[in-house]
């Protein structure tokens, strides 16, 4: 009997997810994470089957080390090479040359490449992993699944940015969206988990996290999304402002004599949750100082539910009607108080939170946190990345 395992490869700036998932069982026998890769302290962390997790630090601290372990974890610890039939690989830019997932070749890798301007941090990572992959495993078919095709689907008028039109020409200047791996995934899900047809269906998904983003989500398209041309633009996030005036860079230039690249710098790394409030980036320390009466961490929880609601309530317009909110990610899905909050900004689209059902993240509901009677239904579904790159690897691959 031949198998269907996948080995989903994520690799980032400094880490390396990695899991091996059959696509249609859902079965996830071995997953793990390499981190702090060409930093300081760098491990391994990685589950086998139910076993409990495991963990241990590299010598080396490189990338070429944290492959050696993951696939020594796959051929020597577990015996689990033979299992595998194909590779897939989460990329976060694919531009405008990708609207779904795509097969690993000379043209799809030199496409993937011409996109590294745009996601520097991110894409030469991802093909240093694809790159890797083949090395070690040259037999075996390889996919790439992108972070931004799933928006592709969004109208000129969502897209495009109102300035000068040769720059999206020939700069290819323009708002991208990210997360499109996990808002598809937790959209297919949500309209199962309420008995609609995704061919039928109106979505606001809100992923959150370190990083944050909103998605209008029609039919299961994107019609909108708050992040843009990078991931910086759109909801605040852990350490990212998010949206703020772009006149910004030159008063902070002709004042304080930043340069552009501080300036972006500051937004990126020491903005957010951690610029606000002064300490924390993430939302359960947040959350957590709030308890102590640190007003600070009140104000950067009040600011980011401000800002999500405010995003909710415009992605809107895309919709005509709205089927269900959805939160997802870490904060999404863990954070009653963020929720509650949030939607309780948003009774002007007929929101009326149930505190029982979102106190156990709507559990004992099917996902959903709001009253029977709310007009407008909110859910928690929790996202599942990895499964949804081995299910659009397996469909690729069966085509080829």
């Amino acid at each position: 009997m031949q198998s269907n395992y996948i080995l989903v490869l994520n690799c980032g700036s400094s880490s390396v997810k990695f899991a091996i998932i059959e696509p249609n069982t859902e079965e996830n026998i071995l997953n793990g994470l390499v981190q702090c890769i060409g930093i300081t302290n760098t491990s391994i962390r990685w589950r086998y089957k139910n076993e409990p997790r495991q963990e241990q630090n590299l010598k080396k601290g490189n990338y070429q080390d944290a492959f050696e372990t993951i696939v020594s974890l796959i051929n020597d610890s577990y015996k689990l090479n033979h299992l595998i039939c194909a590779i897939g690989h989460r990329v976060v830019h694919g531009g405008e040359h990708f609207t779904q997932a795509a097969i690993v070749n000379t043209k799809s890798l030199k496409a993937i490449s011409a996109c590294c301007n745009l996601a520097p941090l991110h894409n030469p990572a991802n093909i240093a992993g694809i790159e890797a992959a083949i090395s070690i495993f040259p037999k075996l078919p390889q996919v790439v699944v992108f972070d931004t095709a799933f928006h592709q689907t969004m109208p000129q008028c969502a897209y495009l940015y109102p300035i000068p039109y040769h720059l999206y020409e020939k700069n290819a200047v323009r708002r991208y969206g990210f997360h499109g791996i996990s808002h598809q995934y937790v959209t297919q899900q949500a309209a199962k988990m309420l008995g609609l047809k995704l061919e039928d269906s109106a979505f606001i998904c809100a992923h959150l996290g370190n990083g944050c983003s909103a998605t209008a989500i029609l039919n299961g398209a994107s019609m909108d999304t708050s992040m843009g041309l990078t991931p910086l633009e759109g909801l605040m996030m852990g350490t990212r402002s998010g949206d703020v005036d772009p006149s910004l860079h030159a008063y902070l230039a002709d004042n304080l004599g930043y340069d552009v690249h501080k300036v972006t710098n500051i937004l990126n790394k020491e903005s957010g949750l951690l610029g606000i409030s002064g300490k924390y980036s993430d939302m359960r320390e947040i959350e957590t100082a709030i308890e102590v009466g640190d007003e600070r961490a009140l104000l950067a929880a009040e600011m980011f539910c401000y800002r999500l609601a405010k995003y909710i309530a415009a992605l809107s317009v895309p919709l005509g009607r709205i089927d269900a909110l959805l939160f997802t990610g870490g904060i999404g899905e863990n954070s009653d108080y963020i929720r509650a909050k949030t939607i309780n900004l948003l009774k002007v689209l007929g929101f009326a939170l149930d505190k029982g059902r979102n106190a156990v993240h709507g559990k004992n509901s099917s996902g959903i946190i709001t009253q029977e009677k709310s007009p407008t239904k909110a859910m928690v579904v929790a996202t599942n990345e990895e499964l949804l790159i081995a299910q659009e690897t397996k469909r690729i691959v069966d085509k080829v």
